[in-house]
């Protein structure tokens, strides 16, 4: 009861605060691009029942395509790309927030499709309600950024990046207080004006280059084509040998050997052993 009475409270002073950005923002949005400037998408919110979030739109208007937004995306329009950077299309959640739909600090809130593929991490999750913020989503403040550097950027954000997030909002439920959630909304907002500022939550998982081939620490240049990054996918998601074989037949052992050892990772018998464990607790291993 006291955590939605402040959710009520801050959610309705902010929103009486922003609402001129969030006016200024419609207005612009009518002008530049034909549709309506408030964009509804079904989420999974509290006890997996559904609702109907409110953001600002940064697409052109019933253009079809993915559900998702994996990197550029042409849909977006000039003015939704600067929203999308400040943060200034989330706003209308405000409104989710005060409609008892969200709250202030929660896991976000992701498409049912998705919470049925992770049904039993989010059968955690979703037993409070979704937030406007969390660790795991100022970590991957910059997601577009990190999905639109993969070559396989659904399978990146399925087998990594997902259940990264989904291990970094277990802990933090696991530990939260009325004080570490006022700490997450005051770093939301140095995030939003500093986006650097979202190292604090760790690095984020390689990503794998257009081409496929492994990058070096500071991801700009390949250092081998004959060592396969699959393998750091092969940590994270626990798959068998004969599955690793199957789905990447190019992978060797020695090449592995030589990838491991040069970032003094785990060795392949050590994959094997400890696969589980790394898809527990969603690891990212660097390659």
């Amino acid at each position: 009861m006291f955590k939605r009475t402040i959710d009520i409270s801050i959610s309705a002073a902010v929103l009486l605060l922003v609402s001129p950005v969030v006016l200024v923002s419609i207005l612009i949005i009518r002008l530049t691009s034909p549709g309506p400037a408030i964009f509804s998408q079904t989420r999974a919110g509290r006890g997996f029942r559904t609702f109907q979030i409110f953001k600002l739109r940064t697409m052109t208007y019933a253009d079809a395509g993915l559900a998702y937004t994996l990197g550029p995306d042409p849909r977006i329009t000039p003015f939704g790309r600067w929203l999308r950077r400040t943060k200034i299309d989330e706003l209308p959640q405000l409104w989710n927030v005060l409609r008892g739909d969200m709250s202030l600090v929660g896991p976000r809130p992701v498409l049912p499709e998705l919470v049925a593929e992770f049904r039993p991490q989010y059968s955690v999750l979703l037993q409070v309600r979704p937030g406007l913020t969390d660790p795991a989503s100022l970590k991957y403040s910059q997601e577009a950024d990190l999905l639109a550097s993969d070559r396989d950027p659904m399978e990146f954000f399925k087998t990594v990046v997902t259940p990264d997030k989904v291990r970094i909002s277990e802990e933090y439920l696991r530990r939260a207080t009325p004080w570490t959630d006022v700490l997450t909304i005051g770093m939301t907002l140095l995030v939003c004006l500093f986006p650097a500022m979202s190292r604090i939550y760790g690095a984020l998982p390689a990503a794998r280059g257009k081409g496929g081939i492994p990058r070096d620490e500071a991801g700009m240049r390949p250092f081998g084509t004959g060592y396969a990054l699959e393998v750091r996918s092969v940590a994270l998601t626990g798959i068998s040998p004969e599955e690793e074989a199957r789905r990447f037949p190019t992978i060797s052992q020695r090449a592995a050997q030589n990838a491991l050892d040069k970032w003094n990772l785990l060795s392949p018998a050590q994959l094997n052993g400890q696969s589980t464990a790394n898809k527990e607790s969603g690891r990212a291993l660097r390659l």
